[in-house]
C-alpha cells in the first residue's frame, strides 16, 4: 500500500492501524482508497480558455502579491490559485480532508499531535522540491510577528512544528483536540526563497514561490488588474484531489471602485461570474439584453454549509447588558419576518442555532444525554435551558411585533427598567442609553429598522458611524454598546467558538471575545466539543452547548442564506453533480470550465477580425 494518509480515527486509533487514504473527523471517508476523482469533478473537463472575474474594493487597485502580511492590500485570487495546503477538504463531506502536499497524516492517539509526510512529488513553481523544512518555515512565519495577526490567531491551538526528518513534520497542540489536525492540514506552504531573503513583512511585490496550479503572469498595480496562468508543469495535476480541477488556462481579475459599478460591468460582459450578495440586486437588477439573448443567466445553487452565527451583540462589560432578560428583550425587538419580506426579498432564513442547517442544532426538549451534561451546572444556568429550545422566527409566526415588544417590555420591567418621564429608566432614575456602532458601507435600512424598534421600549438610541478600521479598534478595546458580529464558518466546530466565547479572554484587549462572555459552563462544553469521541457524542455536546448559548441571548441572530446566488456567462460549464459544502467562487475556480468554441464560432471570430 502506498503512503497516502492515515485515517483519523480519533482517540480510537490503535497502534499499528493499517494506513488508509484520508483524514475524517468521525467514521470513514466517503471516497475509498484508490479513488480516481471527486464525484462533483469532471475528469474529462476540457482545459483551456480564460475565466474573467472581478472584485470590488474601496479603491481600484491592489498593492502587493503577499496575502499573508498586514500592510497593504493583496491582489485577489492569490490564496485560491497560487498557494496550496497540506490537505484539502472535499466539497461533499462535512469534515473530511484528503492529502495534497502531504501524502500521509498520522494523528497521535492522545490527540496532542499530528505528523505530516510531504509527498516527494510536490514541487514549488520554481521547480524546487517541497520539504518538511518548508512546511515548518511556513508555519513559523505565519505564526510570527511578520504575518498578519489573524493567521497567528487561526493557528493559536498549535504549540509548535517539529522537524522529524527531511520530509516529515510533526505539529504539537496546546491541548488535546480533534480539530487541530484539520487546522494543521489547512496550513499554506510557500518557499523560503520567496522574496530572496527579505524580511517576510517586506515581501510585497515579489511573485510568490508556491506549489499551486497557477503562477502570476501579470500584475497591473495602477489599473487594478491581475492575470494568472496555469502552470504547465503543475506537480499535482494527476492527483485524485486535483483531477478535473483548475481547468482554465488563464484566470484574470479586474477591480472596480464600487459594487454597483461592478454589477453593471458584469451585465455589459466585462467578466464572467457574479456572486450576488444583495437580495435587492438579485431580484431586480440582473436583466437586460445579454440575459434576454441567453449569453448571461442567473441561478440559485443550494448548499448545506453550516453558516456562522451572525447578528448584533451587546457589551456584557456594561452593567445594563448583564441581565439576560434585558438581552432577551433586545432580541425580541428584531422583526426578522418584516425585514426579510421588505428588505431581503424573502431570500434569507432566520438563524435558529449556532449550528443552523446542521444536525448539531438543538431542537425541542433536551434529550436525556443532553440533560446529563447540563445537570451538574443547573445552579449556574437559567431554568429555561432545561426546557424547550428558543423558538426561531418561523416557529413563532404570526406573532406580531407588538406582541413581542409587550413581552420584551415585561422582561425589562422584571430586570428593573420601567418607562417614565419620557424614557426607560432604572430604580435610580437613570435612562437606558444604547449607542450603536455602525460601519460605513454596511446597508443601514435593516439596522435602522431594528434600532427604531429598540427605541419603542423607551431606550435612548444613539449612533456612532465610522469606518471599519476605527470600529474594529473600538471593539478590540471593548469601547462599544452594540455592534455587529460574524462567526466564521467552520467545518470542525470548536475553535471559533472558543476564540469568541472563552472566559480567559473576556478582559484581554484585542481578543476575539468582544462580547465579554464569562461562563465556566460554556468553557467546559466547548472543551467537551473538542474531545468528542464519536459523531453521536459530538451532536449531544453541541446541542447542549447550543441551548446554553441561545438561552443566554449573547447574539441577536440576523440572517443566513441557504442558496448561493450566481449569475454567469453561459459559455461556462460545470459538472452535473453539485457539491454540498462550498464557497461559490472557490467552486467556480476549481471545478468549472469554458466550453470549447464550435468550428462555426471560430470562423465567425476569425472573419470578424479581418
Amino acid at each position: 500500500m502506498s503512503r497516502f494518509t492515515l485515517i483519523f480515527m480519533l482517540a480510537l486509533l490503535a497502534p499499528g492501524a493499517e494506513a488508509a487514504h484520508a483524514i475524517a473527523l468521525y467514521g470513514e471517508p466517503k471516497y475509498p482508497a484508490g479513488f480516481q476523482h471527486f464525484e462533483y469533478a469532471d475528469p474529462d473537463a476540457p482545459k483551456g480558455g480564460t475565466l474573467r472575474l472581478s472584485t470590488s474594493y474601496e479603491a481600484t487597485n491592489f498593492e502587493k502579491l503577499n496575502p499573508y502580511t498586514l500592510r497593504g492590500k493583496a491582489a485577489p485570487g492569490l490564496i485560491e490559485l497560487v498557494f496550496e495546503t497540506l490537505a484539502v477538504y472535499s466539497m461533499d463531506e462535512a469534515t473530511t480532508q484528503y492529502g495534497l502536499i502531504a501524502d500521509d497524516i498520522a494523528v497521535a492517539s492522545d490527540l496532542r499531535a499530528a505528523t505530516f509526510h510531504v509527498n516527494p512529488a510536490a514541487r514549488f513553481s520554481n521547480g524546487d522540491r517541497v520539504t518538511a523544512a518548508d512546511v515548518k518555515y511556513s508555519f513559523d512565519t505565519l505564526t510570527g510577528k511578520s504575518a498578519a495577526p489573524r493567521f497567528r490567531l487561526y493557528f493559536a491551538g498549535i504549540e509548535r512544528a517539529v522537524l522529524v526528518d527531511d520530509m516529515t513534520v510533526r505539529f504539537e497542540f496546546k491541548r488535546a483536540s480533534h480539530e487541530q489536525a484539520f487546522v494543521a492540514g489547512t496550513l499554506p506552504v510557500f518557499s523560503p526563497r520567496w522574496g530572496q531573503g527579505k524580511p517576510f513583512a517586506d515581501v510585497q511585490t515579489d511573485a510568490p514561490i508556491a506549489s499551486g496550479p497557477y503562477v502570476v503572469e501579470q500584475a497591473d498595480y495602477v489599473r487594478g488588474g491581475i492575470r494568472y496562468r496555469r502552470n504547465p508543469n503543475y506537480w499535482a495535476a494527476d492527483l485524485p484531489v486535483r483531477r478535473g480541477a483548475f481547468n482554465f488556462d488563464v484566470v484574470s481579475y479586474k477591480l472596480f471602485r464600487d459594487y454597483d459599478l461592478q454589477v453593471e460591468a458584469f451585465k455589459a460582459g466585462e467578466f464572467d461570474v457574479m456572486v450576488e450578495g444583495k437580495a435587492r440586486n438579485w431580484c431586480c437588477v440582473y436583466t437586460g439584453g445579454r440575459f434576454a439573448a441567453g449569453e448571461l443567466t442567473k441561478r440559485l445553487f443550494p448548499h448545506t454549509n453550516v453558516p456562522g452565527m451572525n447578528g448584533y451583540i451587546f457589551n456584557l462589560r456594561r452593567e445594563r447588558f448583564q441581565d439576560v432578560r434585558v438581552r432577551q428583550a433586545l432580541a425580541l425587538a428584531l422583526d426578522f419576518d418584516w425585514i426579510n419580506k421588505n428588505i431581503f426579498y424573502g431570500e434569507y432564513k432566520h438563524p435558529y442555532s449556532y449550528f443552523s442547517n446542521s444536525e448539531l442544532a438543538a431542537t425541542g426538549e433536551p434529550s436525556a444525554q443532553e440533560l446529563k451534561l447540563l445537570e451538574p451546572w443547573r445552579d449556574q444556568l437559567d431554568p429555561a435551558v432545561f426546557g424547550p429550545m428558543v423558538p426561531n422566527s418561523a416557529q413563532v409566526a404570526p406573532t406580531s411585533l407588538r406582541d413581542k415588544l409587550i413581552k420584551g417590555q415585561r422582561l425589562l420591567a422584571e430586570a428593573g427598567w420601567t418607562y417614565r418621564d419620557g424614557a426607560l429608566r432604572n430604580a435610580k432614575g437613570e435612562p437606558f442609553v444604547l449607542e450603536a456602532s455602525l460601519s460605513e458601507g454596511i446597508p443601514l435600512p435593516r439596522i435602522e429598522t431594528y434600532l427604531r424598534n429598540i427605541g419603542r421600549y423607551g431606550i435612548i438610541v444613539k449612533r456612532r458611524l465610522g469606518d471599519q478600521v476605527a470600529q474594529r479598534k473600538a471593539m478590540q478595546n471593548f469601547d462599544y454598546d452594540m455592534a455587529m458580529i460574524v462567526f466564521r464558518e467552520s467545518r470542525v466546530p470548536g475553535s471559533d467558538l472558543r476564540a469568541k466565547l472563552n472566559s480567559a479572554d473576556a478582559d484581554v484587549p484585542g481578543s476575539e471575545n468582544t462580547i465579554g462572555v464569562k461562563s465556566p459552563v460554556i468553557d467546559a462544553l466547548i472543551d467537551k466539543l473538542s474531545l468528542a469521541h464519536s459523531a453521536d457524542e459530538l451532536k449531544t455536546v453541541a446541542r447542549a452547548l447550543d441551548r446554553v448559548l441561545m438561552h443566554g441571548y449573547y447574539v441577536v441572530p440576523e440572517r443566513y442564506s441557504f442558496e448561493h446566488r450566481v449569475a454567469y456567462n453561459t459559455a461556462l460549464a460545470f459538472a452535473e453533480q453539485l457539491p454540498d459544502y462550498y464557497a461559490p467562487y472557490d467552486w467556480v475556480l476549481s471545478q468549472w470550465w469554458r466550453k470549447p468554441a464550435s468550428p462555426s464560432q471560430e470562423i465567425i471570430h476569425v472573419s470578424s477580425t479581418r
